[in-house]
C-alpha cells in the first residue's frame, strides 16, 4: 500500500511537472495530442459553450463567454497547486510507515501548509526521511509562485499586443468590420500605397499569433474588447481582402497580399490543429450572387476595379475554399461571428458611435487627401 501511494505520488508530481514545464517555459509547439492542458481546456470549454449556446444573444451572453478566458488561467493553475500538493501528501502518506499512523487528510494539511510555506505545522516529531520532502515542497512552491508572476504579465503582453492591431482596424474596415470597407477606404482616398502597409503589419500579426497562440493556447479564448470585434473576424477581413487583391484589382501590386495571405493561412491551419476543429463546409450566405454585385459596384465606385469580370468570382471562390473552412470550423467552436462581405447598413464605427461622433466623422470624410 505504501509503495503504490509512493509510485502514484511520484507519477502525479512528474506529470504536473512535465506539464507546467510545457506551458509555461516550452517555447516550442508541442505535437502530443493527450496532454492535461488540452483535456482541461476541452472539457471545460464543452461545457461553458453548451451554458452559452442555451442563453440569449446579447450582451450576457457575450460577458459571459469573456469570463472563460482568464477563468480557464485559474482554473489550470488551481489544478497544478492542488495535484502537486495531493502528490507531496501522497509521498508523505506513504512515508509514514513505522510510524505513528497519520491519515492522509492530515498529510494533504501539512502539504498545503508546506506549499504555501506557512509554517504553522511542526516537523520535530518526523524522521528525517519525510522531513525532507517538506523542504522540497517548500521550495517548488516557492519557485511556482515566482514562475506565475513572470508568467502573468507576458501572458497578457502578447494579448493586449494581439488586440492593438485589431482595435485598429476600426477606421480603416469599419466595425464590425468588412473586406469590402477595407478596400474601399483605401481607394477612395489614393491611398493603395497604405493597404501594402497594414497588409504587411498583419503578415506580421498573423506570424506572432502562430508563435503565441501555439505556445499559450489559452489566448485563443480571449476575447476582444468590443463585442462587434474579435480577432477571429479581424484575421477573416485580412483573408478575404488579399484574396480579392489576388483576384485581381486594377493597377494593385498583388505582392504583399499574397504574402498576408499565405502568413494568415498558416495561422489558421495552426490554430484549428492546436484546437482539434475539424473544418466545416463554405457557408453561401457569406457572399450571394447579389452580395459579390453589390460589392463589385461599390469596390469600383470607390476606384478598387475588379479585373476579369467573367472568371473573377469563380476564381475567388477558389480562394476561399482554401482558408473559409477552417475559420467556420473556429467560428463554430469559439463561437465567435465571422464578418461578412458587405458593411452592415446605418452601422456606425466605433470611433463614431459617441457623443458628437457624428460630427467628427463628418470633419475628418471632408478632410482632402493631399491639401493644396
Amino acid at each position: 500500500m505504501y509503495l503504490f501511494e509512493l509510485m502514484s505520488g511520484s507519477i502525479l508530481l512528474a506529470l504536473i511537472f512535465h506539464d507546467a514545464f510545457e506551458v509555461m517555459l516550452l517555447s516550442r509547439r508541442v505535437r502530443r495530442k493527450l496532454r492535461f492542458i488540452t483535456l482541461l481546456f476541452r472539457y471545460t470549454w464543452n461545457l461553458w459553450s453548451w451554458i452559452a449556446e442555451r442563453m440569449a444573444l446579447g450582451i450576457r451572453r457575450d460577458m459571459f463567454l469573456s469570463l472563460y478566458g482568464p477563468l480557464s488561467l485559474v482554473i489550470l493553475l488551481g489544478s497544478w497547486v492542488v495535484g502537486l500538493i495531493a502528490g507531496f501528501a501522497l509521498v508523505q502518506h506513504s512515508l509514514s510507515f513505522g510510524a505513528k499512523p497519520v491519515s492522509f487528510g492530515a498529510n494533504f494539511l501539512l502539504s498545503g501548509d508546506t506549499f504555501f510555506t506557512l509554517g504553522t505545522a511542526s516537523l520535530t516529531s518526523m524522521s528525517k526521511m519525510r522531513r525532507s520532502v517538506p523542504m522540497f515542497e517548500a521550495g517548488t512552491g516557492l519557485g511556482f509562485l515566482a514562475i506565475v508572476i513572470g508568467y502573468l504579465p507576458v501572458l497578457y503582453q502578447l494579448f493586449s499586443r494581439r488586440e492593438t492591431h485589431v482595435i485598429m482596424l476600426d477606421g480603416r474596415a469599419g466595425s464590425p468590420p468588412n473586406a469590402t470597407t477595407l478596400l474601399s477606404r483605401h481607394g477612395h482616398r489614393e491611398s493603395t500605397h497604405a493597404l501594402d502597409e497594414l497588409l504587411r503589419e498583419w503578415e506580421r500579426w498573423s506570424a506572432e499569433v502562430v508563435e503565441s497562440h501555439l505556445s499559450y493556447p489559452m489566448l485563443s479564448y480571449y476575447r476582444s474588447q468590443h463585442d462587434n470585434q474579435s480577432w477571429l473576424a479581424a484575421l477573416t477581413v485580412i483573408m478575404d481582402s488579399c484574396a480579392l487583391v489576388m483576384v485581381g484589382i486594377k493597377d494593385l501590386s498583388t505582392f504583399q497580399a499574397r504574402m498576408t495571405f499565405s502568413s494568415s493561412r498558416l495561422a489558421v491551419i495552426e490554430l484549428s490543429r492546436v484546437l482539434a476543429v475539424k473544418p466545416q463546409a463554405i457557408a453561401e450566405a457569406r457572399l450571394t450572387l447579389s452580395d459579390y454585385a453589390q460589392m463589385k459596384a461599390e469596390l469600383n465606385y470607390s476606384g478598387m476595379l475588379i479585373v476579369d469580370d467573367e472568371g473573377a468570382e469563380d476564381r475567388l471562390m477558389e480562394f476561399r475554399s482554401t482558408y473559409e473552412p477552417f475559420l467556420i470550423g473556429l467560428s463554430e467552436y469559439l463561437l465567435l461571428t465571422l464578418p461578412n462581405w458587405l458593411p452592415s447598413p446605418q452601422l456606425l464605427d466605433n470611433w463614431q458611435n459617441s457623443p458628437r461622433g457624428r460630427s467628427a466623422k463628418r470633419l475628418v470624410d471632408a478632410v482632402p487627401s493631399k491639401p493644396a
